[in-house]
């Protein structure tokens, strides 16, 4: 069996809090507070509560970037969690500073191919790539610490 990273696990529980959210338009905080129970870790728990926030928040601006990237295909008539770890993703891209763009996009890759159709993991993976070569083009891509690691390495190569 796999081992999943504790961020994985946190991630996979944002899913189900949002999957539940789409689908009744409102949030249930028992619902939320029976899914997130398990996480202990203040920080994982904080991590949950803002991608959550953030998702919800900005759901059209990110609705938005994932038309501007499916040309001649109807955002309706993508699959409800491939929708939401969508957001996500680029959610963590736009918004969450810290951490890398290459785990963000693993991370919502691995998680659709456990929760997705069998094509989800391309399908969000052209679409996630996509949108950060739009981010870096456009430099929106704000990342600090961490967030940089990657960013950092790019560089140095192509100085070469």
């Amino acid at each position: 069996m796999a081992k999943f990273s504790k961020r994985r696990i946190v991630r996979e529980k944002v899913l189900q809090i949002l999957y539940a959210y789409e689908l009744n338009q409102e949030f249930h905080s028992t619902t939320k507070e029976e899914i997130l129970k398990d996480i202990t870790n203040e920080n994982d728990k904080n991590f949950a509560e803002d991608l959550i926030n953030r998702v919800v928040i900005n759901k059209n601006n990110l609705d938005e970037k994932i038309k501007s990237r499916v040309t001649n295909w109807e955002i309706t008539r993508i699959a409800l969690i491939d929708k939401i770890l969508l957001r996500m993703g680029i959610c963590e891209l736009m918004y969450f500073p810290e951490i890398p763009p290459k785990v963000s996009i693993n991370e919502t890759i691995e998680i659709a191919k456990s929760f997705s159709t069998a094509g989800s993991g391309k399908f969000i993976n052209g679409i996630m790539d996509a949108i950060l070569t739009e981010l870096k083009k456009n430099d929106e891509l704000n990342k600090t610490g961490r967030g940089l690691i990657e960013e950092s390495i790019s560089k140095k190569s192509n100085k070469k």
